[in-house]
């Protein structure tokens, strides 16, 4: 069993300030696996301190954009060295498939600290704009942020949050998941390898009281979370109170819109990944599955085939395409939502409960509901697991009305024969995210939700201009200066 007995502020590993232990328990076998410190009220404002002081650091926050950026880029390579260790880490923490762990989460990872990096090289943090008169505009980082990580995508997410935050020149408070703490650990062994300045990263792990704390914070000026939509709601209740930032990315329910003229085996062969992967336990999970009346058995009957087709099992077995889910609390949940679908007179198709021989584990069955409707609980309300309800629908229209018919709007799909068919339907949803025969999200667009689904984007350039400060400083009315002559290197030499 793994223990670790210290917390990450201020650029070392340091005794936490009491002796409460949060137990790590494998969603496969649950057995403890490992013990981490949960971090108490001192440990944040160590850690917001630590941050602090990391923003007027001569290591830090003094640094030209340039210099900055060569400390990223140290930290990107020791980053990738440990590709490996990340994935080994969140197999035996949240129980994701060694077979696709990499795929799905550490590699994405590693492309999203690349694209930052290299979007920092060119990037206009002081520019002169010439209007009526000539001012500076410049872009400083906001400050220290909070960044808040679920357990379902703890090397993704972070990075998400991290990569943009370190090219702004930010400092971070990273509070890892209870369920899920042991990447950020490996994250610890490469910011400690490339020489990361002291207290631009801390990491600590605490319950929702600590947390809160954290968020409430008077040294920490914005806050990144990725969660629940009810835990959103508490945020953004706490940031507006005090008028901090935050950037919220929230729940979804998914549709992926089938039409009538789609090649059926590449829609399906899409939603195995695109409904199932992480067990179900991906915000952005197609689990409304919309198909015409005219198909609709068809597609009911290939979906069933595909989801029977899926090994669900150990998530260290290379085999195995679906692991268990985090925890027994989040199995039963599930279990308690399928058992909602049969009572409001869904049709079972395939699943529905524990697979045999992994009682023991927190693992459900993929299950397939038909015979939806979209009023029902399990077509409106996220499950977070391996369920996928398909409902019927008449024309276009009416696929676009049940599509939009949700508390949320965060991604989606129409899977059609005809591209240009597809973009109609997409410009008509309301989601933050959508894709035509296809799924998934691209570092260099925007990503984020529309309605509970969040607020604020990650990815692209627009998920660096959230950790910006704009300042514009207005010159005298003769400057005929290009701004040159008022860069920090000028100023500095």
């Amino acid at each position: 069993m793994q223990t670790h007995d210290y917390l990450y502020i201020g650029g070392r590993r340091v005794s936490p300030s009491s002796d409460t232990v949060i137990d790590v328990i494998s969603p496969h076998s649950g057995e403890i696996v490992a013990s981490v410190p949960a971090a108490a009220r001192a440990d944040i404002d160590s850690a917001v301190r630590a941050a602090s002081l990391a923003l007027t650091s001569s290591e830090w926050g003094e640094l030209s954009a340039e210099r900055r950026l060569a400390v990223v880029a140290r930290f990107a390579d020791e980053y990738e060295k440990l590709a490996g260790a990340f994935a080994e880490a969140m197999t035996q923490e949240m129980g994701c498939p060694v077979s696709l762990v990499r795929a799905l989460h550490v590699d994405p990872a590693v492309r999203v600290l690349r694209y930052y990096l290299s979007l920092g090289q060119d990037y206009p943090f002081e520019e002169l704009r010439k209007g009526a008169r000539s001012t500076v505009v410049l872009r400083q980082p906001v400050g220290v942020v909070a960044a808040v990580i679920p357990w379902n995508g703890p090397v993704f997410l972070t990075m998400l949050k991290l990569a943009p935050a370190l090219v702004s020149g930010c400092a971070m408070v990273l509070k890892a998941a209870p369920e899920a703490p042991l990447s950020s650990y490996v994250l610890i062994r490469a910011a400690e390898a490339a020489g990361l300045p002291a207290g631009v990263l801390n990491i600590v792990t605490c319950d929702r009281d600590v947390s809160e704390y954290l968020v409430t914070h008077p040294g920490v000026r914005k806050i990144s979370f990725t969660g629940s939509t009810a835990a959103g709601q508490r945020i953004a209740q706490l940031c507006g109170e005090r008028l901090k930032r935050f950037n919220l990315e929230l729940g979804g329910k998914s549709a992926a819109i089938i039409l009538d003229d789609v090649d059926l085996h590449m829609a399906v062969g899409a939603l195995r990944l695109a409904s199932f992967a992480n067990s179900g336990q991906v915000c952005t999970a197609r689990t409304r599955i919309l198909a015409p009346w005219s198909r609709y058995d068809e597609v009911v009957a290939a979906i069933a085939t595909m989801t029977a087709s899926l090994k669900v099992g150990s998530p260290t077995d290379p085999s195995t395409d679906l692991g268990p889910l985090v925890s027994k609390r989040q199995r039963d949940l599930v279990l308690g939502l399928i058992g909602v679908g049969v009572a409001e007179g869904a049709r079972l198709v395939t699943g529905g409960g524990v697979p045999t021989g992994l009682e023991s584990g927190c693992y459900v069955q993929p299950t397939v509901f038909a015979d939806v409707t979209p009023g029902m609980r399990i077509a409106r309300e996220e499950i977070f697991g391996p369920v996928v309800c398909v409902i019927g629908y008449g024309d276009e229209d009416e696929a676009v009305r049940i599509a939009n018919d949700s508390d949320f709007g965060l991604s989606g799909s129409v899977f059609t024969g005809d591209v240009a068919r597809g973009m109609r339907i997409a410009r008509r949803i309301e989601s933050g995210t959508f894709g035509i025969n296809t799924f998934g999200n691209d570092v260099c667009a925007p990503f984020g939700g529309l309605k509970l689904s969040g607020v604020g984007r990650e990815m692209g350039p627009e998920g660096l201009e959230g950790y910006f400060e704009y300042r514009s400083i207005l010159l005298p009315p003769d400057y005929a200066g290009d701004g040159s002559d008022l860069s920090p290197t000028s100023q500095s030499s």
